[in-house]
């Protein structure tokens, strides 16, 4: 026992040697995104090798407040990203059951097209979107036009149906013998089992719309309007570019993913795990 206590000490020891240097490249751009935002615009391209803060992060701040309504625009993305993610992952957990659970004329159709639009770029549809939202609804400058249009994601669809298919359909029969109703088979049996997947679904989902940038650029004209990354945009122009804002407002929009990421990183594995094993 004690050999083999010690063989498995020596692996965590040489695994997180060999792994220590990797994250140290994985983090150090993200460090020196952090050090350039603390520093004054000629500093940024200073000739000197720089590997620690300075401090000009609050004056970088307040002029990325100044020129673009940085936190406006932060709650504007917040929310957005909120709201999509939440729709998302239901709409996308509603057809997953559907396809995974139901036999019905044209499934296999519904499926193979679904698998189909995976390979399509979003500069294909981005065109006929935006006229379809913009011109024939008039819904421009608005939250609507943010969170609708991409609200189903088939990438999702496809997650959610790998996931339901895996679960036992002797126990969703079991709870129709019962007498209980589909649609709370679907919200209190198959959702609850599902909630690895769905938390692994919530975290892309969300990740997805934070960092969404071409949809809300062309969708709305209006400064009020702006997500985070478009206002972040408009600080590039063409004579001037604020640099320092530019690092500081990166900073900003890093750091809730992170936490996020970190802090839901087990239920991101567990739910990418079920979602691929079956």
């Amino acid at each position: 026992m004690k050999s083999r206590s010690r063989s498995l000490l020596m692996r965590q020891i040489v695994l997180h040697a060999a792994l220590a240097p990797l994250a140290v490249i994985w983090l150090f751009p993200l460090w020196m995104m952090f050090v350039f935002s603390t520093m004054p615009d000629n500093g940024i391209f200073s000739p000197d090798i720089v590997l620690w803060p300075s401090t000009n992060f609050i004056e970088n701040f307040k002029n990325l407040q100044a020129d673009t309504d940085f936190v406006g625009a932060m709650v504007i993305s917040v929310g957005v990203a909120m709201i999509y993610t939440f729709l998302s992952v239901m709409l996308t957990s509603m057809a997953g059951w559907a396809l995974a659970r139901y036999r019905f004329v044209g499934r296999s159709i519904v499926i193979a097209i679904i698998i189909g639009t995976i390979t399509l770029p979003f500069s294909v549809v981005v065109i006929p979107q935006f006229i379809m939202v913009a011109r024939e609804f008039r819904l421009a400058n608005t939250w609507v036009a943010l969170i609708v249009p991409p609200l189903f994601n088939s990438l999702g669809v496809l997650f959610m149906r790998q996931s339901f298919s895996m679960m036992p359909g002797e126990l969703f029969d079991a709870a129709r013998v019962e007498g209980v109703k589909e649609w709370q088979i679907f919200l209190r049996i198959a959702l609850p089992l599902a909630r690895p997947t769905m938390a692994a679904l919530a975290i892309i989902l969300f990740l997805a719309s934070w960092n969404n940038y071409l949809w809300p650029l062309l969708i709305n004209s209006r400064p009020g309007m702006m997500t985070a990354p478009v206002a972040l945009g408009t600080l590039i122009g063409l004579t001037k570019v604020s640099w320092g804002g530019i690092m500081a407002g990166a900073v900003l929009l890093t750091a809730p993913i992170l936490v996020v990421f970190v802090a839901l990183q087990r239920h991101f594995i567990a739910g990418i795990a079920a979602g691929a094993i079956k």
